[in-house]
């Protein structure tokens, strides 16, 4: 009876309707991200397209600091419900405060890479103006990116012990104050300086300090099953090598996103900035689409990782035929919305008639992966939450490096931007067919062994 009362939910509650709790906040608060995402760069397109232009160059590196503060996360969370699981609580705390401490290692490096700003604008693009404004952008949002890493950070906490619904908070109040401030900012309303880009970038860093300030409210009074207090803390290289060991990988899949954006955007630069900046807002768009996804990919982790480790099979099954479903069924609306309305999302972003002509077709073609892409995702967060990431940085470095580069470079030989686009789904059509094999394998290897070992335990 002890031992019952002891057990979280995510190991008793009927999986579809604790799936549906666990996701449904942590959607809402991504697609408040995805909000914040799309409307920083509708403000930005009001300065200039060169603005849009040089905000979109900089978002290789953006994407590179949120992939190392959630791969980092993700290896933490994993391994904080997978000692929930079994109940080894001096553990959970261990990884919980050596996860915070990644958090400050990985800071002190992107504050680095914030002197190099100026070099890796150049390396993209041959135009002063865009050079200038990419820089001024890229050094705030780095030199700051402190706030980032612990909001991610924090937000994990709440995963790892089944607490989503309280990630809404952080991340809605993070992205609310990005979306009051940036007007004000870069327009100079209200009495604020007209800062313009500094604008957006100040008002993006000052969003991740609130979200970072409700974070460790909540983690201080609600979360009780983590103490992450840092007196007397000394390194742990166990937990420190358990937590890469799940979230390198993932780091390194989302990380080779950053470098298929940087080589798209070098080949785009030979059709002009125009191509560039209509590529940006592809990235913004797709948001709406992507982040509800990775938010259901944030309950799916915790319910398989603790599940996997109280031992229970079944529950870790259903968790993968459901997510799995909703995964697709979410994405396969994004392909309907981006082939019906092209022009209507293009608009939001004050676009020229070349951005439109450029657009439309890019947003009709992409489209066509989003329910393949729909289902890699889904598993991917499968593979984490079983220690096998590994298998999704495979797929994501046979999509996005060996395949979609090349492809890419080869169509845009044909002298017209818009065959470039088909490289996606081509990518795409890859990536699912190895998370296929792979969910086969960890069905074969891990669940499969689990099962026999549940039905002998019955007999």
């Amino acid at each position: 009876m002890k031992e019952e009362l002891k057990e979280n939910k995510m190991g008793r509650e009927p999986v579809h309707g604790l799936l549906i709790k666990m996701a449904l906040p942590m959607m809402i608060s991504m697609f408040v991200q995805s909000l914040y995402n799309v409307v920083d760069s509708i403000f930005v397109a009001r300065i200039g397209e060169d603005a849009l232009s040089a905000v979109s160059i900089t978002f290789p590196i953006q994407m590179l600091m949120i992939s190392v503060a959630i791969g980092t996360g993700i290896g933490m969370s994993a391994l904080l419900s997978r000692f929930l699981g079994a109940k080894d609580y001096k553990r959970v705390n261990s990884v919980a405060q050596n996860g915070l401490f990644l958090a400050l290692m990985s800071y002190i490096f992107f504050f680095m890479v914030s002197f190099g700003a100026r070099s890796f604008m150049a390396f993209q693009i041959d135009d002063k103006n865009i050079i200038e404004l990419g820089t001024t952008y890229l050094t705030i949002v780095t030199r700051f990116s402190i706030f980032i890493f612990i909001q991610i950070m924090l937000e994990r906490f709440l995963q790892g012990t089944g607490k989503t619904l309280y990630i809404l908070f952080t991340q809605a109040s993070g992205a609310v104050t990005n979306i009051i401030l940036d007007p004000i900012l870069i327009f100079g309303l209200l009495g604020a300086p007209k800062l313009g880009v500094a604008g957006a970038a100040y008002a993006t860093v000052i969003g991740q300090l609130v979200a970072v300030i409700i974070g460790f409210f909540i983690n201080f009074h609600k979360n009780k099953d983590v103490n992450f207090t840092q007196r007397g803390f000394r390194p742990n290289l166990a937990d420190i090598k358990e937590i890469y060991k799940i979230g390198a990988p993932s780091i390194i899949m989302q990380s080779v996103s950053s470098v298929m954006i940087l080589f798209i955007n070098i080949i785009l630069a030979g059709f002009g900035s125009t191509a560039v900046a209509t590529f940006g807002i592809y990235f913004k768009l797709q948001s709406f689409i992507f982040m509800p996804v990775f938010g259901l990919n944030n309950a799916i982790v915790p319910l398989i990782a603790y599940n996997y480790g109280a031992y229970k099979p079944q529950r870790m099954r259903e968790v993968m035929k459901i997510g799995k479903r909703y995964g697709i069924g979410m994405m396969l609306a994004g392909s309907i919305i981006f082939w019906a309305i092209p022009d209507i999302l293009l608009s939001l972003f004050d676009p020229s008639e070349q951005m439109i002509h450029i657009g439309v077709s890019m947003l009709r073609i992409i489209a066509i992966n989003f329910p393949f892409a729909g289902y890699a995702i889904t598993m991917g967060a499968v593979f984490q939450a079983l220690g096998k990431s590994i298998y999704s940085m495979y797929i994501s470095i046979s999509r996005q490096l060996l395949v979609i580069i090349p492809v890419t470079y080869l169509l845009s030989l044909a002298g017209d931007v818009t065959a470039i686009w088909w490289a996606f789904p081509i990518s795409e059509i890859v990536g699912f067919t190895m998370s296929v094999w792979f969910a086969r394998k960890i069905k074969r290897d891990i669940i499969g062994p689990m099962d026999i070992k549940a039905d002998l335990n019955n007999l």
